[in-house]
């Protein structure tokens, strides 16, 4: 007979890898064609001019470029402005010779 109830079997000690989300590529530096700059759930950033959108959210560079991150008033469905934030790469010579 057992002396603890249920000792073979506990619920403690698993937890779930960290999934690395946040800012890859800082705004002013230098991306390649095809490199992460945000990985993300949801849309806390969104594409804008040089970037696209993955299925993950995640966004990526589709020009090789500087990194800016910009901030514009959009008015949503319910006639709310909000501030979003949208992720641009515009091309560059320095960009160019290093990718």
């Amino acid at each position: 007979m057992a002396t603890k109830k249920a000792g073979g079997s506990t619920q403690l000690g698993r937890d779930s890898r960290a999934q690395r989300l946040g800012i890859k590529v800082t705004g002013g530096a230098v991306a390649k064609v095809g490199s992460i700059i945000v990985r993300q759930r949801g849309t806390k950033f969104h594409p804008g001019t040089g970037t696209k959108r993955a299925g993950d959210d995640t966004i990526f560079a589709t020009v090789a470029g500087i990194v800016a991150f910009r901030t514009r008033k959009v008015r949503k469905f319910d006639g709310r402005l909000r501030a979003t934030t949208y992720v641009n790469v515009t091309p560059h010579a320095k960009a160019k010779a290093t990718a």
